[in-house]
């Protein structure tokens, strides 16, 4: 195996200046460096743990392709050493001139989108991440991008006026990001020079791998690093429990755990696919998904969060394990150049405890379509709606032939110490006609398959009562029902 060169500096764009930084803490967030270090004090700290969008930024990266996508993140829970070869762009950037507000900043200024004012550079920092990408926006795109943005004094709907009117104030062709983008491409090309980025001494390094390989030398021969692709989660380790993470490896970067498609009946996603880049080919062909992964976090976390970290991490209420469990996932898991792939379900062992050796890291995910005629579904159930945490996830996929259940796989989370497959529950309904005789005959087998806990998200028995009651509204669902299971914004009832 080749062996990578190695940069001592961290080399980024910021706004428009060349940022090279040589003395970069690996737990040191970007939002703490731009207010401490830049004095760019816009990008505020509200919660420091990437749920109020206050510290908001756009970070631009160069695709597979060669082009450029901007972003917006949590600068809180975001890591420095994440953002070798990125652009950062912060609100104090946006404005044209010393006298002309950026089209976004009038609307806001205009509608009266702010009062307080300490939310404000957050929203406004999201509206423009979608305005470039979408200069007319429905109503369910504005709402979906400010999901993670929390405003405390002005309801929101003056922040709704102003973002349904930004193009009135002037074109994206206008606008500087796009103007200059052929030659911000090329800047960040000249960056990436294919070099490992090392910094620090023993324990307390950063490390950017080169490229796949580089990254699986670098694990077998520090297999106690903390990986970290995100941070969605990594970040609060840092920012709420102060806890030492080093050494750290960063690979958002790395371009080869980027793929996903579709091929043989299954699609193929890489481990550092984000819920955004993942979105559009999982909805379209597993259209069940795409409304459970808007449910995830805010659009800043589902910039950052990939379909790996969440498998990886391990946790009991992780949202993508138990539909992928129930679709037959599997997992291919590289050590150095050695691979094998086992069931998803397999991974998970015990409470913190995953099927992964030391220097071991997940690499793919294949998910298997739905069969012709399976019916499939995910249902979230949270205290509120939107950016909350699982209090319980079920995922349910059955095969009815000629009015019986052919075959069934139903997965939770929030049930167990693990994501866990109902297996009693699946014994009771298979090779039985698909009514609601069946279904409620196979709720008892729900005692033998989970003993949940009590927690500050749910008792253990409405969590028992909420898995259950899930399987009732999947067979109604199922069966076409008249009546509305859930009445959705935006949809008809």
């Amino acid at each position: 195996m080749t062996v990578a060169a190695i940069r001592s500096e961290l080399h980024f764009i910021l706004n428009g200046e060349d940022v090279a930084l040589r003395d970069v803490a690996p737990d040191q967030t970007l939002l703490d460096w731009l207010r401490l270090s830049r004095l760019l004090k816009g990008t505020k700290e509200g919660c420091a743990e990437g749920d109020c969008g206050a510290c908001t930024v756009l970070v631009g990266r160069l695709t597979p392709s060669g082009g450029l996508v901007y972003e917006g993140v949590n600068a809180c829970i975001r890591f420095l050493g994440s953002l070798d070869g990125c652009h950062v762009v912060t609100v104090e950037h946006l404005a044209t001139g010393e006298d002309r507000l950026h089209p976004v900043q009038q609307a806001m200024v205009d509608f009266h989108g702010s009062q307080c004012g300490f939310c404000t550079p957050g929203f406004v920092t999201s509206l423009y991440g979608l305005w470039m990408q979408t200069p007319n926006p429905t109503d369910q795109q504005i709402e979906t991008e400010l999901q993670g943005n929390l405003c405390r004094c002005t309801g929101y709907e003056p922040i709704l006026r102003a973002a349904r009117s930004i193009s009135s104030y002037g074109g994206t062709q206008d606008d500087p990001l796009l103007i200059e983008r052929e030659t911000m491409i090329a800047r960040l090309k000249a960056l990436a020079d294919g070099a490992r980025v090392e910094i620090g001494e023993g324990r307390h390094r950063l490390i950017v791998p080169a490229n796949l390989d580089d990254f699986a030398a670098i694990l077998e021969t520090s297999p106690t690093a903390t990986v970290v692709a995100g941070s969605t989660d990594v970040g609060l380790w840092v920012t709420k429990h102060m806890r030492d993470i080093t050494p750290v490896v960063f690979i958002a970067g790395l371009q080869e755990l980027k793929s996903i498609g579709l091929k043989d009946g299954a699609i193929t996603i890489g481990a550092g696919v984000t819920y955004s880049e993942a979105i559009t080919t999982l909805s379209q062909h597993i259209p069940a998904l795409g409304p459970l992964i808007t449910r995830i976090g805010g659009q800043q976390v589902r910039n950052m969060g990939t379909i790996g970290g969440n498998i990886a991490n391990g946790s009991p209420i992780g949202d993508t394990p138990p539909p992928l469990i129930a679709l037959g996932a599997t997992l291919t898991l590289r050590k150095g150049r050695g691979r094998r792939t086992i069931p998803l379900e397999d991974f998970f062992v015990a409470y913190g405890k995953q099927d992964r050796a030391p220097g071991e890291f997940v690499e793919t995910v294949e998910v298997p379509l739905p069969a012709a005629g399976a019916h499939f579904a995910a249902y979230k159930i949270t205290k509120r709606r939107d950016e909350d945490i699982t209090a319980t996830l079920g995922a349910f996929h059955v095969v009815v032939k000629d009015g019986r259940v052919a075959s069934a796989r139903i997965a939770y989370g929030g049930m167990a110490a693990t994501p866990k497959r109902a297996r009693a529950v699946e014994a009771a309904i298979e090779g039985r006609l698909w009514t609601m005789d069946t279904v409620e005959e196979a709720l008892p087998a729900y005692e033998t398959d989970f003993q949940p806990i009590s927690d500050m998200r749910a008792s253990a028995e409405y969590r028992m009562l909420a898995a259950k009651n899930l399987l009732k509204r999947f067979y109604l669902e199922t069966t076409g029902t008249k009546a509305p299971i859930q009445v959705r914004r935006y949809e008809e009832a």
